[in-house]
């Protein structure tokens, strides 16, 4: 899937929280501080890690795949519990055995994986979609963090519940992070289920952290570029420009993205009509 470079997307931009946001770190063991710290770099600055922006747009594309196709897991899988993959650990082993070489089995396992892990990635397999952390932008923040108390209610007292009451800490809203991600070897689409989830972050559908029933973790991402090479086959100068151009930090050698979204969404929907035919044509057919 990745010994051959296919194309390259890079994309750019900007998280602000729209409301104050808590990634916990765990309960703090200081003494003297907030029970419930967020988060935060080597020099104490928030962070959002990739894997939490990443998890919440994986988990809001999943929701929707199983609206379109049901619980099918050869479609949607759940990476979490292995009878729930698309394809387990059990079904790899006999794979193997009528394999005859690692590159049939590759093609094997690609064709039996999920849409979601083939972007995303699973256990069994690499993902195409990487997302850096966001760091924060110095600008934007005045290195203070807000303290936010917590408390569980006694139901027969209606009243603070003895040693329930804790603080906890929160990114203050209008706080920016640094966006950067990167997809390779996807096909059309792939980038065209990736297109839809960056739109849910685009127009603040997918909250981020802890509290959210609160209110807290309310994000937007304004994307600045997406840059977009794709490489045809056989064609090694052009390769060989890009790569050129690449160390010289000309950025001729890419093609908007925004201008193909549309295309992939469509293929998107164009895969998953086929999906949906051809799970009915089954069910018919039984």
């Amino acid at each position: 899937m990745f010994d051959t470079f296919k194309n390259r997307l890079e994309i750019t931009g900007v998280l602000t929280t729209i409301t104050a946001l808590r990634i916990s770190a765990g309960r703090s063991s200081e003494p003297i501080g907030s029970d419930l710290p967020v988060i935060k770099d080597a020099l104490g600055q928030p962070l959002i890690p990739g894997s939490s922006f990443k998890g919440a747009m994986r988990s809001r594309l999943e929701s929707f795949l199983r609206g379109i196709v049901g619980n099918n897991r050869k479609l949607v899988a759940n990476p979490a519990i292995e009878e729930e993959w698309s394809i387990t650990s059990q079904e790899i082993k006999e794979l193997k055995v009528n394999c005859n070489d690692d590159e049939t089995l590759t093609e094997e396992i690609i064709k039996h994986t999920d849409l979601t892990s083939l972007l995303f990635g699973s256990p069994w397999i690499a993902s195409k979609f990487q997302v850096r952390d966001l760091r924060v932008v110095p600008n934007t923040w005045f290195g203070q963090y807000q303290e936010r108390d917590g408390v569980a209610i006694d139901r027969d007292t209606e009243t603070a519940a003895d040693g329930k009451l804790y603080d906890f800490q929160v990114v203050p809203a209008g706080t920016q992070f640094e966006f950067k991600a990167v997809v390779e070897n996807a096909a059309e689409y792939e980038l065209g289920l990736l297109m839809i989830g960056l739109h849910q972050f685009e127009t603040e559908q997918i909250p981020l952290g802890g509290g959210r029933s609160r209110g807290l973790g309310v994000v937007k991402l304004d994307i600045k570029e997406m840059l977009w090479f794709d490489y045809p086959e056989n064609q090694p100068q052009l390769l060989l420009d890009y790569l050129k151009k690449l160390v010289l930090g000309d950025k001729t050698v890419y093609e908007d993205a925004r201008e193909f979204k549309d295309h992939w969404v469509q293929q998107l929907i164009d895969y998953l009509n086929s999906q949906v035919s051809h799970k009915s044509n089954t069910e018919v057919k039984k």
